[in-house]
C-alpha cells in the first residue's frame, strides 16, 4: 500500500493532546458499536485519556503522528518498537491507529500507516506487528491489505474497560 492521499501527517505537538483524547475516545465509540453489540461502551475518562497522549508526546513513546484535514486532527498513530517480550530490537509496533469515523475510507488510515512505517524503518525496524481485536473486521482488514499476516497462534482475552475482547497479533517484514 502506499499513499496518494492529499492529508498532512506530522509528528503530534502537546498542543494536540487534546484533541487526540476526544478523538481516541470517539473513535471506540464508533469501533466499538461493531465489535461488541450490545455491550457496554468501555470509555477512558477524558483526563486521563489526554495526560496518556501527553506523555507519551512528549517522551516519544510511542511516537506520536497526527493526520490534519483543514487544520483539523482526524487521525493518529503511535508507533514504537514492540511491547511483546521476547521480541527482537527490529520488531516495531503500531500501539495504535485511528481515524475518525467522519473520514474511514478516506486514506487517512492509509497516510498514517506509511508515517509509522517510514518512522519504524528509521528507528532500525525491520518487521512491524500490530494488535487488533479479532471481532473488528475494519481494522483487520485495513492491516491484512497493508500485507500484514495473522499470527493465529497469538490470539488473546483481554479486558478492555471491563469488558472482555479477543486479540490478535498481524505482522509483516518492512
Amino acid at each position: 500500500m502506499s499513499s496518494t492521499t492529499t492529508y498532512q501527517v506530522r509528528p503530534a505537538t502537546l498542543r494536540d493532546a487534546k484533541q487526540i483524547a476526544e478523538l481516541h475516545n470517539a473513535t471506540v465509540r464508533d469501533a466499538f458499536k461493531t465489535i461488541a453489540v450490545d455491550t457496554p461502551i468501555p470509555v477512558t475518562p477524558l483526563d486521563k485519556r489526554q495526560a496518556y497522549w501527553r506523555e507519551a508526546i512528549e517522551y516519544s513513546e510511542p511516537q506520536v503522528h497526527v493526520a490534519i484535514d483543514e487544520d483539523r486532527i482526524v487521525g493518529f498513530v503511535g508507533f514504537d518498537r514492540s511491547r511483546d517480550k521476547g521480541t527482537p530490537q527490529t520488531m516495531g509496533e503500531v500501539w495504535a491507529i485511528y481515524v475518525a469515523a467522519s473520514h474511514w475510507s478516506k486514506g487517512v488510515g492509509l497516510a498514517l500507516w506509511d508515517a509509522a512505517r517510514e518512522g519504524l524503518q528509521e528507528e532500525g525496524c525491520s518487521h512491524v506487528s500490530v494488535w487488533l481485536p479479532i471481532a473488528n473486521d475494519r481494522a483487520v482488514r485495513f492491516f491484512e491489505l497493508a500485507g500484514l499476516k495473522r499470527e493465529m497462534s497469538s490470539a488473546k482475552t483481554v479486558a478492555i474497560g471491563g469488558v472482555k475482547v479477543e486479540e490478535i497479533r498481524l505482522k509483516r517484514a518492512l
